[in-house]
């Protein structure tokens, strides 16, 4: 177990971890664009999308038990307090926000949206600060998380797109869907203390799923599959949700939030770059490379020695 502990905090696995999650997660961008494509759900079937999400992550918590079946771990042996535990985390970090987080996206634009969802860092950093005593704010943090912001800021804004207008139902709820995650990701920490936080993802992901499927179904939504690249591009989301939610709750388990908070920025900056690349837009624009400098910038400073 010390060796698992050593790996987990040294500091370079530590930043390589998080940008490939964070990288992962950018890449579910194009990859959500091509999916709504391929299964041929329309931009205001909000039903629709809520299905294509719970399968996505009954699909990539079933990959995570399996995983863990495999490795001899015992996915069943859990306590009536455990598994209520479990099934609070997956129908607030994976259905509640995400219901949220889409409702809101129906009443706002995708960059007031990608940038209001930003927000959930400074939600992490903030809630860390009166939960754990190692985990204080520091000037370095504040600085970090405001220069992240100005990074996801200048990647998204390229337009008059961005006006000062808020309602609650689009920008609201965005920015609430950004504090469940956050809230929730904090419970997650507590939680991978008893439960393995392979089982304990894999579980969450899947009730989380459920529950988001069960809600589409209710409301109309449907999900056909009408090629194998239908279940191509479910598989990869899939496994790019089961890869990254594991490891970042392995990265939270061993180390500060707030030290692994701030690389959520690198999420929509990477969510845009890989889209202008895979959807055919041009990337040699400046604001990727400065968006990508002040991000990296910011989280040098949250993890620089004191």
């Amino acid at each position: 177990m010390k060796n698992q502990d050593s790996l987990f905090t040294h500091k370079k696995f530590v930043l390589l971890g998080a940008a490939l999650c964070c990288l992962l997660w950018g890449s579910a961008y194009p990859a959500i664009k091509n999916g709504y494509d391929i299964f041929e759900i329309a931009a205001d079937d909000l039903p629709g999308k809520i299905v294509f999400a719970g399968y996505r992550f009954i699909f990539a918590g079933l990959l995570l038990l399996i995983f863990a079946l495999l490795q001899g771990k015992p996915i069943c042996r859990l306590s009536g307090r455990q598994f209520t535990q479990l099934s609070v985390l997956g129908l607030t970090q994976t259905a509640l926000q995400y219901i949220f987080f889409y409702i809101g996206l129906a009443f706002t634009t995708g960059v007031k949206g990608s940038i209001m969802n930003a927000t959930g860092t400074f939600f992490s950093v903030l809630l860390a600060h009166f939960i754990y005593q190692n985990d204080r704010l520091s000037i370095n943090k504040v600085l970090g998380c405001v220069l992240g912001f100005a990074g996801v800021m200048v990647v998204n804004v390229n337009s008059a797109s961005l006006d000062f207008s808020f309602t609650w139902l689009g920008e609201g709820f965005v920015v609430l869907a950004a504090f469940i995650v956050s809230a929730a990701s904090l419970y997650g920490k507590r939680i991978s203390q008893t439960v393995d936080p392979t089982i304990m993802t894999g579980w969450q992901l899947g009730i989380g799923g459920v529950a988001l499927t069960i809600g589409g179904w209710l409301t109309g939504g449907t999900l056909t599959f009408h090629s194998w690249e239908s279940a191509a591009i479910l598989s990869y989301l899939a496994l790019l949700s089961s890869v990254a939610f594991a490891l970042w709750s392995l990265l939270l388990k061993f180390n500060r939030v707030g030290m692994i908070a701030p690389f959520n920025f690198l999420i929509p900056v990477s969510g845009a770059v890989l889209s202008a690349i895979f959807l055919q837009e041009s990337i040699l624009e400046w604001r990727y490379l400065i968006a990508l400098l002040l991000v990296c910038v910011g989280i040098w400073r949250v993890n620089v020695s004191r």
